[in-house]
């Protein structure tokens, strides 16, 4: 049962690989992310175009969007709210139930429409798994972090290896690059 909690639905390499329409035609209209080393790297203050770009897409699809981050500086958090135009809620002390309930408040949607993406398995993955959202788990942007995230990169591997060991996560073909889904 641990396990499937900490399973996501999909990984793939990068936010910008996340296929829009596809989600789309699932029925999703929401969208949760991470902001470091998933939207941004880790102790950086600039978003890349690409990833500016794909969020603009998404917007003009009609995608509602809301950046869900544990990182404790406010201003930090806020100053990408505003380079993104994406609401922000930070100190979320995810994987808590009450933040992922915040951010679908500031969203409007229903959790089955609702998915998260993050690249962390203890924090996104997990937190959206206990909601029962769709989670997609990213690769992380940057391979500086946070000491304490570092430690979890080594749990989070193991985790990883065994549900593919297990066949629980299977590669699917994609045009992005390699791409895992769960189920």
């Amino acid at each position: 049962m641990l396990l499937k909690l900490l399973c996501p639905r999909m990984i793939i390499e990068r936010v910008q690989d996340i296929d829009l329409e596809a989600l789309k035609a699932q029925g999703f209209r929401g969208m949760i992310f991470d902001l470091d080393n998933t939207l941004v790297s880790w102790r950086r203050w600039n978003v890349t175009p690409a990833v500016m770009e794909w969020i603009q897409k998404a917007r003009e699809m009609g995608f509602k969007m809301c950046i869900l981050s544990n990182c404790m500086i406010k201003r930090r958090v806020s100053c990408f709210s505003r380079l993104t135009g994406i609401q922000a809620l930070p100190k979320a002390s995810k994987p808590r139930k009450k933040s992922f309930i915040q951010a679908l408040n500031v969203l409007g949607t229903p959790v089955e429409q609702t998915v998260v993406v993050g690249d962390q398995v203890f924090t996104d993955v997990l937190g959206g798994n206990r909601m029962g959202l769709y989670t997609i788990l990213v690769l992380p942007i940057d391979r500086r972090e946070f000491y304490v995230t570092i430690l979890q990169r080594t749990a989070e591997k193991i985790v990883l290896f065994r549900l593919r060991r297990k066949g629980i996560l299977k590669e699917v073909p994609s045009r992005t690059g390699r791409v895992f889904q769960s189920g």
